[in-house]
C-alpha cells in the first residue's frame, strides 16, 4: 500500500540541515516503501504549525502528516493546540499507544502532549522533537498505519 507522508518539523532553533528527527523519520518512510511528499520546518507559532498542516493536507493530499516536536511543556510547546485548531475528530489510541510505547522506556514520555487527529481523510500524528523519542513513538504505532489510511480512504476492516 502507497501511503503519502508530510513532514512538519516545529522548531525555533532548527533548520532543514539540523533536523536529525527528521533525518530519521524520513529514512522510516522511505524503507517502509511509502513516500515523503513535503518537508518542512516552521517557528513554533500556532498559527505557521497550523497552516503547515492544512497545506499538507489540502493542497499537497498527504494521507499523513507527522507534526515532529512542540508537543512537550515548554511555554513555546503548541504543536497539539494548532492540530486541534484545524482539525475535526480526534484519534485518542494513537496517542496513548506511543505514550505507553515509550513509558517502557522512560518515564519522561508521561510528559508528552501529543495528539493525534484526523483532518478528513488525512491523520495528523504529533511526534517527538528528538531523534531518539521521535524513533520510539515511531516504532509503537507505525504497523496500525496502513490499516488506518485503508480506513480513512473508505475501505472496510
Amino acid at each position: 500500500m502507497s501511503i503519502a507522508f508530510a513532514l512538519v518539523t516545529c522548531s525555533d532553533t532548527r533548520s532543514l540541515k539540523e533536523d536529525q528527527a527528521g533525518d530519521a523519520l524520513e529514512r522510516f518512510i522511505m524503507d517502509a516503501g511509502w513516500q515523503l511528499i513535503d518537508r518542512v520546518v516552521v517557528t513554533d507559532d500556532r498559527a505557521d504549525i497550523a497552516a503547515a498542516i492544512v497545506r499538507a493536507a489540502d493542497e499537497l493530499g498527504a494521507d499523513v502528516v507527522l507534526t515532529c516536536g512542540g508537543s512537550g511543556l515548554s511555554l513555546r510547546d503548541v504543536t497539539p493546540e494548532a492540530t486541534r485548531d484545524v482539525c475535526e475528530r480526534d484519534v485518542p489510541g494513537i496517542a496513548e499507544a506511543m505514550r505507553s510505547h515509550s513509558l517502557q522506556i522512560t518515564p519522561y514520555a508521561m510528559l508528552s502532549r501529543a495528539v493525534c487527529m484526523q483532518r478528513g481523510r488525512t491523520l495528523v500524528i504529533n511526534l517527538p522533537g528528538s531523534t531518539k523519542a521521535a524513533t520510539e513513538n515511531w516504532e509503537g504505532i507505525v504497523d496500525a498505519l496502513p490499516h488506518a489510511v485503508k480506513m480513512m480512504g473508505g475501505g472496510g476492516h
